[in-house]
């Protein structure tokens, strides 16, 4: 055997595909608890060095963690929002907290408030002492997140401040896949003789909108359609502050007034934006789906229970929780590890809204 044990050497010694190794190793798909171990010992048997995140295969009962004043550790938690249980995060976070406690660290939780955010001021109940790492949910201020990664801490962003413009996070930073689902579903439009489709989102608001954008542009692109601007509703009402959600809605009322026609599909950042499209169309007298289909982003509990039931792309919640945990604590371990960038599996979903049932 080569010096270099590879992915297609574990799957030849285990009798089995290279795809389910590759699934183990990177945590990405879905994959038994039983395969998942067997793969990650056989991996660690044959010296294999190119794990991409910590496995709990390399001890039976981790230790307790210490913080550097000999406190047992933190993980600190900062986030901007409420995260209610229609928010993908709240299943994310406890998968999260599970996995955290088996490595012997406690969770603290610390709301950023608006006047904390806007003086670039870390919260008073966070203290640096004893907390090990940080994972940032809803954080999408560039300048607050570099002040963050200037505490010395490994710090995860889970979704991060959209990169293009102020350039990533010193940080590793977690994400769902937001192209697949939107390749596959602009794909099966096109398939229907659903050609003209447009795109609502405050596309600038984080890295997953904008990612969810430009995979809209990227599928128009590749079946040579274009991506009209009369039916891409790209921005936010503009205002001091972050408008709050009830602001976005009268904006997004008032953009939709001003069309000159509907297009055949309209593709929404996240539910929520799509739930809100949806009851703006019905009260301008439209009918979804007779008159136009609706996707959302998310799996929201809304999305089952709205009529018509949404069409969407659900994020694996609970695989993003045991991913946040292998990165946060693997660059506790390991502060020298360059900085990653991990996508986690989503999936399409069709319903009601685009005449599926």
């Amino acid at each position: 055997m080569a010096d270099r044990v590879t992915i297609q050497d574990i799957a030849d010694a285990l009798g089995i595909s290279r795809n389910t190794v590759s699934k183990a190793i990177n945590n990405t798909g879905i994959l038994a608890d039983a395969t998942r171990d067997k793969v990650l010992k056989k991996a660690m048997e044959m010296g294999y060095k190119q794990f991409s995140y910590i496995t709990l295969a390399d001890s039976t009962k981790p230790a307790l963690a210490i913080s550097p004043n000999g406190d047992a550790a933190e993980i600190a938690l900062f986030t901007t929002s409420f995260l209610g249980n229609s928010h993908f995060s709240s299943t994310m976070l406890d998968k999260f907290q599970n996995e955290l406690s088996g490595f012997g660290y406690s969770l603290s939780m610390h709301r950023i408030r608006s006047e904390e955010l806007k003086a670039r001021r870390i919260p008073s109940s966070f203290s640096k002492e004893r907390t090990a790492g940080i994972a940032c949910i809803e954080l999408f201020d560039p300048e607050y997140s570099r002040i963050v990664c200037s505490l010395g801490l490994p710090v995860l962003f889970i979704d991060s401040h959209a990169v293009c413009m102020d350039g990533p996070p010193e940080a590793d930073c977690l994400y769902m896949d937001n192209q697949t689902g939107i390749y596959q579903f602009v794909h099966e439009m096109v398939r229907r003789g659903k050609k003209k489709i447009g795109f609502i989102g405050e596309v600038m608001h984080c890295q997953s909108f904008y990612e969810r954008y430009a995979a809209y542009r990227d599928a128009m692109h590749l079946h040579k359609l274009p991506c009209p601007e009369e039916y891409c509703i790209l921005e936010n009402k503009k205002s001091e502050g972050r408008p709050y959600p009830e602001e976005y809605k009268e904006y997004l009322e008032e953009c939709i007034k001003k069309l000159p026609s509907l297009p055949d599909v309209f593709i929404c950042a996240n539910d929520f934006v799509a739930i809100d499209t949806m009851q703006i169309l019905k009260k301008a007298g439209y009918s979804i789906p007779k008159d136009v289909y609706l996707c959302g982003f998310d799996d929201s509990q809304e999305s089952k229970i709205i009529t018509p039931s949404l069409t969407t792309i659900h994020i694996h919640s609970q695989i993003m929780g045991y991913s946040a945990v292998q990165l946060l604590v693997s660059r506790i371990r390991e502060p020298s590890l360059n900085y990653r960038t991990m996508h986690t599996e989503t999936s399409l979903i069709y319903r009601e809204s685009t005449e599926d049932e």
